[in-house]
């Protein structure tokens, strides 16, 4: 999944409109316009498609976590300057505070299961023995489940060409 990708699925679980998406870059330091929005929104196949970058997803991601959460004691943490998957993952997971039986709720939505211990791999650090990297499949499923969660009344995928 590119990271442009999940800031549509992001977008559109949430509907959140492109002024919203400005001040959720805003509230981590991030000022961006209306027109960065729109092409980091688009298909890859039109012509002024840009990517967006792991900062640019990190930025927006701390925001959320923000806008979700509020503001906590002490100072902001730097965007990531590389994005995996898990890190996506977790950030969403602090977003929405969830705990494990809420995201195994949430991929279950999406037809697929997972144990607690499968899940609690994708939030270890790197060194851990136990850490597994989280595959595309996975948070593609979450975010399907997040969708059916959040707009219910929405049946059809507007990825579903993907």
């Amino acid at each position: 999944m590119t990271h442009n990708d999940i800031l549509r699925r992001i977008r559109y679980i949430f509907d959140l409109s492109d002024s919203k998406m400005m001040a959720v870059f805003g509230l981590a330091g991030l000022s961006v316009t209306r027109s960065e929005i729109s092409d980091w929104l688009k298909k890859e196949d039109d012509p002024a498609f840009q990517e967006c970058r792991d900062t640019h997803l990190a930025i927006f991601l701390n925001g959320l976590i923000l806008d979700k959460r509020g503001e906590k004691e002490g100072p902001r943490p730097d965007p990531e300057h590389h994005l995996t998957n898990n890190i996506i993952f977790r950030k969403l997971r602090i977003a929405l505070d969830l705990k494990a039986e809420n995201i195994i709720e949430i991929i279950g939505l999406a037809d697929m299961s997972i144990s607690a211990h499968e899940l609690s791999a994708f939030f270890r650090k790197p060194g851990n023995r136990h850490y597994r990297v989280c595959k595309d499949q996975i948070l593609r499923n979450f975010l399907k489940g997040l969708q059916l969660k959040y707009r219910p009344e929405i049946t059809e995928n507007p990825w579903e060409s993907d």
